[in-house]
């Protein structure tokens, strides 16, 4: 199939980004590298009036270091990732390698990711569990919204439709932390079916554990994480327990397979 007619717009900078946004309130969509917004216009799955082109926006394409943490623009790709390991952030381009294929690694965007925000995807699980922040601006200015809180359910977050994803800041780990990172996919490239991130930080004393891939946003494990962090592991009882409390409308296969992730980024840890 091919998109339904709309408008086209580039704009050089990110005020001209929201003006345009602004203009067709609810009908403007931006558009970096089109990865999922593209077949969703193909299929007329969506229909905007208007796409403003945010791909070329400098200050949306910055990796910036803060000391002890970095910003990335919601316009960096995840090749940039995959080719750029981050000092103290490394869990990154260890995750951008994975990300379906160098072709969409190419075009596809950190901020896309969240701001499509499909279950399944790595950016939405991982950022939620490295503890990042996303910094959202639009007509009023800025705000941020942490990352786990960001996507409120499926394709859905808590952007309007005249805001735009700036950036995201990712806290770097501390000396000794340890992550793990596990996705079940049938086909190398396609959407797992099952996902989950853990990681530990004794320094910055932080423990987290997300499921993901879920028919909902990315799920805390709390109990398992501070299980892990005090034992070493968890087991299987708890991570089903847990897993039921999250998603319970998780079939028994459907809860093994995702039971099964957990324990697996658990000994990647």
């Amino acid at each position: 199939m091919k998109a339904a007619v709309f408008d086209y717009t580039r704009p050089k900078d990110l005020g001209d980004a929201l003006k345009a946004l602004a203009s067709m309130p609810g009908e403007a969509k931006p558009i970096a590298g089109g990865q999922s917004l593209g077949p969703m216009l193909n299929l007329r799955l969506a229909r905007p009036k208007l796409l403003v082109d945010v791909s070329r926006i400098e200050q949306l394409k910055a990796i910036t270091d803060e000391k002890d943490a970095w910003r990335i623009g919601a316009s960096v790709t995840h090749a940039q990732l995959e080719d750029r390991p981050l000092a103290g952030c490394e869990p990154l381009a260890k995750v951008a390698r994975v990300v379906a294929y160098r072709a969409v690694r190419n075009r596809g965007t950190v901020g896309g990711s969240l701001a499509h925000a499909d279950p399944a995807a790595d950016w939405p699980l991982v950022l939620a569990t490295l503890d990042a922040v996303v910094r959202v601006a639009g007509p009023s200015g800025t705000r941020e919204v942490k990352a786990d809180a960001f996507m409120t359910a499926a394709f859905t977050t808590s952007l309007a439709d005249d805001e735009i994803v700036e950036s995201v800041r990712v806290p770097k780990l501390g000396a000794g932390a340890r992550w793990g990172y596990y996705k079940f996919c049938r086909k190398t490239g396609e959407f797992p079916e099952a996902a989950a991130a853990l990681l530990l930080d004794p320094e910055r004393r932080v423990a987290r554990l997300f499921a993901g891939a879920l028919d909902r946003a990315p799920q805390p494990l709390e109990a398992v994480a501070r299980a892990v962090a005090q034992e070493g592991t968890a087991s299987a009882d708890m991570i089903f327990a847990a897993l039921a409390r999250v998603a319970p409308g998780l079939g028994p296969a459907a809860r093994k397979l995702r039971a099964t992730a957990v324990q697996r980024a658990i000994l990647q840890s």
